[in-house]
C-alpha cells in the first residue's frame, strides 16, 4: 500500500479495450499525483504496442495479475474490465492491500457491490468508481444551478442516452455484464441521483428488445423506466442500444429548467440550455481531459487518507436500481425500494480542468458504435 509521503500513486491499468485505449492510458500524461506504471492484458501485440507507446516496460498477463498486485510496482489498478469481472479484481486487489479504481458499473449485482466494499473496508483500501462525470465542469455546474433555486421547486428529470451499438461488441454479451442500463442508463440513473440529492424509492420499467436483430438476442435493445422520489419527484428516462446517438438531460423546476446537450459525451463539449421566464441561454463547455481528473482525484485521496466521494456506496446506488428497474420490466409491477443513506454528494467543488487527449488509433479494440 502506498505510503503517504509518496508524490505519485503508481497504477497498473487492468484491461486494455477502447476506453482504456483512447482515454484511460493518455490521461496519465495530464495527471499530477498520478503515475502509469503496469499493464496488464492476456493480448500480447496490445502489451507490446502500448507499452512501447505509453513507456511502460512492466507488464503482465491476466494469469500474471496477482504477481503484478504482489510485485511492490504498484500502489493501485484501474479496473477497466468487462463488468462480470469487476467483483473478482477487486477483491484479488484488495486482499493484497491495492487500492482500487473501478470502472462503472461498479459490478453487476448488489451483492457483487457489497462483497467489494467489505473487501476494500476489511483490509483498509480505497474505493472508487470511475464515474467522471462528478469531476466535469458542466455536469457539476448543473448540479449547483439546480441546489441554487435558481429553477425553482425541483420537480422533474429527464433524460435520452442512445447509441448503436456494433454487432460483435461485449456491450450485447448478457452473461458479461451486458444490456443498456449498465452501460448507459447507469449516467442517466446517476445525474437524476446528484441532481435531486436524493435517492429514488420506486421504480416502473419496460424493456424491448427487436429479436429479429442478433444484436439483441441476450440483451435489450431498449428500456424506459419511472424512478419515484421522495418529495413527489419524477425521473424519466429512455436508454437504447438501437437508436441514434443521443446524449442528452433536462431537470425542470417550477420556476425554470436546465437542458444539457450534450450531457455525458468525454470527446466533445458539453453544453447548457437555461429557460427563464421564457428566456433560453447558452453556454458551451470546452473539452477537456474528464479521466485524469478523477484519476488524479483518487490519488489523493490515497495520499491524504480521505474517502473517495465516488465511492463503493455510489456504484452500489446505481447497480441496486438497475436490478430493480430490470425486475420491473420483466414482471411487469412497480418494485419499491428499500431505504438507502448516501452520505457524500458530487458538487462543484471537485470539478478540475486537464487539457484534451488526442485522439489515438487503438490496438485490436473497435469501437462500440455500429458505424
Amino acid at each position: 500500500m502506498a505510503s503517504r509521503s509518496k508524490k505519485k500513486i503508481r497504477y497498473a491499468v487492468v484491461g486494455l479495450g477502447h476506453i482504456a485505449q483512447v482515454a484511460v492510458l493518455p490521461a496519465f500524461k495530464n495527471c499530477k499525483h498520478s503515475e502509469l506504471a503496469a499493464l496488464v492484458s492476456s493480448d500480447e501485440t496490445k502489451l507490446h504496442e502500448l507499452g512501447d507507446e505509453f513507456e511502460v516496460a512492466v507488464r503482465y498477463s491476466y494469469a500474471e495479475y496477482d504477481q503484478c498486485l504482489e510485485s511492490g510496482d504498484v500502489d493501485a489498478v484501474f479496473i477497466a474490465l468487462p463488468n462480470h469481472l469487476h467483483c473478482e479484481y477487486t477483491v484479488r486487489a484488495a486482499e493484497r492491500g491495492v487500492h482500487v479504481l473501478c470502472e462503472k458499473p461498479m459490478a453487476v449485482t448488489e451483492e457483487e457491490c457489497r462483497q467489494m466494499i467489505d473487501a476494500c473496508r476489511d483490509r483498509d483500501v480505497k474505493l472508487m468508481i470511475a464515474y467522471r462525470l462528478h469531476f466535469e465542469e458542466a455536469n457539476m455546474k448543473a448540479v449547483e444551478i439546480a441546489q441554487s433555486g435558481e429553477l425553482g421547486k425541483l420537480r422533474l428529470f429527464q433524460s435520452l442516452f442512445s447509441m448503436p451499438v456494433a454487432e460483435d461488441n461485449i456491450r450485447i454479451e448478457g452473461e458479461k455484464g451486458g444490456g443498456t442500463l449498465y452501460d448507459i442508463g447507469i449516467y442517466c440513473i446517476n445525474a437524476a441521483r446528484y441532481l435531486f440529492r436524493d435517492e429514488p424509492i420506486e421504480v416502473t420499467a419496460i424493456s424491448v428488445a427487436d429479436k429479429d436483430d442478433e444484436r439483441f438476442q441476450e440483451v435489450d435493445e431498449a428500456t424506459s423506466a419511472v424512478l419515484r422520489f421522495p418529495g413527489e419527484r419524477i425521473a424519466t428516462f429512455t436508454s437504447s442500444f438501437g437508436a441514434a446517438d443521443v446524449g442528452t438531460y433536462q431537470v425542470c423546476g417550477a420556476e425554470g429548467d436546465l437542458r444539457l446537450d450534450p450531457a455525458f459525451t468525454y470527446h466533445g463539449e458539453l453544453t447548457h440550455y437555461l429557460t427563464k421566464d421564457g428566456k433560453t441561454t447558452k453556454k458551451k463547455f470546452r473539452k477537456r481531459d474528464q479521466f485524469a481528473v478523477e484519476i488524479d482525484k483518487f490519488s489523493e485521496c490515497v495520499l491524504k487518507d480521505t474517502e473517495p466521494e465516488a465511492s463503493g456506496e455510489e456504484g452500489l446506488a446505481d447497480v441496486r436500481i438497475i436490478e430493480a428497474i430490470y425486475e420491473s420490466a420483466m414482471t411487469g409491477r412497480s418494485i419499491e425500494l428499500e431505504h438507502f443513506h448516501k452520505r457524500q454528494r458530487p458538487s462543484v467543488a471537485q470539478e478540475d480542468e486537464r487539457p484534451p487527449v488526442k485522439q489515438r488509433e487503438p490496438v485490436h479494440a473497435e469501437s462500440p458504435h455500429d458505424e
